[in-house]
């Protein structure tokens, strides 16, 4: 049997489907139905109408000890279906919630032949039902098994005419105030209908399993829509008479206008829900006149439960974590265990990267990092320093005397040195290279207050970071143009890429965001990265690459 993920959460078949093999070998009726195959395995015709009905009063004997009989003539109802219903109708009247024990009165109207509402909701939960029916065959039926299952003290079966719903069956009952109503009405308008000729999708699979019913269980005249609009024109009527009204719908395309019907009318409370087992979908309508009733949040609009997504791994073996922590220790880090060695690494990594990130509480023998990405600052790292270095080399150069004479400056003179030391270059520019003044005065003075912001820096830190990035930047066959003062000219090119980053934050906050563990497994370490939100998972699926291969890099350099 199919069972769905998205049934009712207190429905027993939701995690644990009827075990068919174990069923045969205790049910001898149930067992000429029973298909087995070569290799064990058991199933069930359910295009067979005397296997879904032995499959029916099985499960009724087997999990709530009811006996009952069906006529093949009539509807034969699946257990799982039915029981959320019964599960819902929980949910409106507040069963669970209150623990006050109260005497709590239903009314089924078309109990059919198997009386099936009634009969769960005495068993389970000891509610006293009003039974109605209008075929003779399905009153006598239903009456039947009340009786043969003990349960005529809460359940009373009567007999209506034609067409009748709600008005005439509570016509005895005037004092009585009911706590709900449920029906499951006939679906369909004609036998065109009925065999899904002008009603069903062409693109739909066939039904599993085969159409039971007579004619009043599955046809009337305008179909479940009439119909159900015929009981909110008794609701109309009787309005407290009931707490909740209710009825269970066959095509999703009769809910709308039925809620509609209901806006129109002013009922002030409407609730709908959906029953799922297995390809059988079904949905149900409830209202009530009562202003202290609750009505059930409706169901998720992605029925569909997520897949719960694996985080993205590497792992980190011992020897290259040994080799680590020495290059660590050498750079003044005190010695410490495994985990500390990789998450340190990797931060340092995210620093040069520029990516966002601070340590979160995480539990034993394990390192959470948050991150956040504001930049794709680890993509192309080779090209985009290539082409810092094509930029370089097209700027116009300043001069060695320049250079020293800046330094020269600033090592006489305290908080002016910047001030004097552009003079002197712009002065030595105008004669050496009067073309390109205005360009080479703002390359010096971001070479000296760089240079100057770099000397006041760590410089064990500033080794750990460039240590990093295991890129080296490609030889050239013309290395006189790459001399000294370029090479720090490459460092002020930094500042740019911050530019960037506050432009980005101005037009959006963040790329992604995503929680990075790092723990032991066996004898090597294992890093995960989980996602948690963001425009694309790609982008943390790149980072992750880079940092594992930014890792073992560093272990071979």
């Amino acid at each position: 049997m199919a069972v769905n993920k998205s049934m009712h959460p207190r429905n027993r078949y939701k995690d644990r489907p009827p075990d068919f093999a174990f069923l045969a070998s205790k049910y001898p009726d149930f067992r000429q139905h029973v298909n087995t195959n070569l290799i064990g395995g058991v199933s069930l015709n359910f295009k067979d109408p005397k296997a879904v009905r032995a499959l029916t009063c099985t499960l009724l004997k087997e999990d709530f000890g009811l006996t009952i009989d069906i006529p093949l003539e009539r509807l034969i109802p699946t257990v799982p279906l039915r029981l959320n219903y019964i599960h819902w109708v929980e949910d409106l009247i507040g069963h669970h919630a209150s623990s006050e024990k109260k005497i709590t009165r239903g009314i089924d109207i078309g109990t059919g032949a198997s009386c099936i509402y009634p009969l769960l909701g005495a068993t389970m939960n000891g509610w006293f039902f009003l039974a109605t029916e209008v075929d003779d065959m399905c009153f006598n039926y239903a009456k039947k098994n009340v009786e043969q299952n003990n349960l005529s003290d809460l359940i009373k079966v009567v007999k209506v005419p034609q067409k009748t719903l709600l008005m005439d069956a509570l016509k005895e009952e005037s004092e009585i105030i009911y706590d709900f109503c449920m029906c499951n009405p006939p679906f369909f308008a004609n036998q065109l209908e009925a065999k899904g000729i002008n009603s069903r999708n062409a693109h739909r699979p066939p039904p599993s399993s085969v159409n039971t019913g007579g004619i009043t269980e599955i046809m009337a005249e305008g179909g479940e829509l009439e119909f159900v609009k015929r009981i909110i024109h008794d609701s109309l009527q009787l309005k407290q008479r009931l707490r909740w009204y209710s009825c269970m719908l066959g095509k999703k395309c009769s809910l709308a206008p039925l809620k509609e019907e209901l806006r129109k009318q002013g009922v002030p409370k409407v609730a709908h829900t959906e029953f799922c087992q297995g390809r059988t979908m079904r949905w149900a309508l409830a209202w009530s006149f009562y202003d202290d009733v609750t009505v059930p949040s409706p169901p998720c609009k992605k029925r569909k439960l997520e897949k719960t997504r694996k985080p993205l791994t590497f792992t980190v073996l011992e020897p290259i974590v040994k080799d680590l922590s020495q290059k660590l220790c050498s750079t003044g880090h005190p010695v410490s265990e495994g985990i500390y060695v990789v998450a340190t690494w990797i931060e340092n990594i995210l620093t040069a990267l520029q990516v966002h990130h601070k340590r979160v509480p995480s539990g034993k023998e394990e390192i959470s990092v948050f991150l956040t990405a504001v930049v794709n600052s680890w993509l192309h790292t080779r090209r985009k320093k290539r082409e810092r270095v094509r930029q370089l080399r097209e700027l116009p150069r300043a001069t060695e005397d320049a250079l020293q004479s800046v330094d020269k400056d600033k090592t006489l003179s305290g908080e002016q040195s910047s001030t004097l030391s552009s003079e002197k270059v712009t002065q030595e520019l105008e004669v050496k290279e009067p073309v390109a003044e205005s360009t080479a005065i703002t390359l010096v003075q971001s070479l000296s207050n760089d240079k100057e912001g770099m000397e006041q820096s760590n410089p064990e830190k500033m080794e750990c970071e460039s240590a990093q990035t295991g890129d080296e930047v490609p030889e050239s066959d013309d290395t006189s143009l790459i001399d000294s003062g370029e090479k720090q000219c490459q460092t002020a090119n930094v500042c740019d890429v911050s530019v960037l980053e506050e432009k980005t934050k101005k037009d959006k906050d963040f790329l992604f965001k995503c929680l990075l563990n790092v723990r032991r497994e066996d004898n090597n370490f294992l890093v995960e990265m989980h996602w948690v939100e963001g425009d694309n998972r790609d982008l943390m699926n790149q980072l992750c690459t880079y940092l594992r291969n930014q890792i073992f890099r560093m272990e071979i350099s």
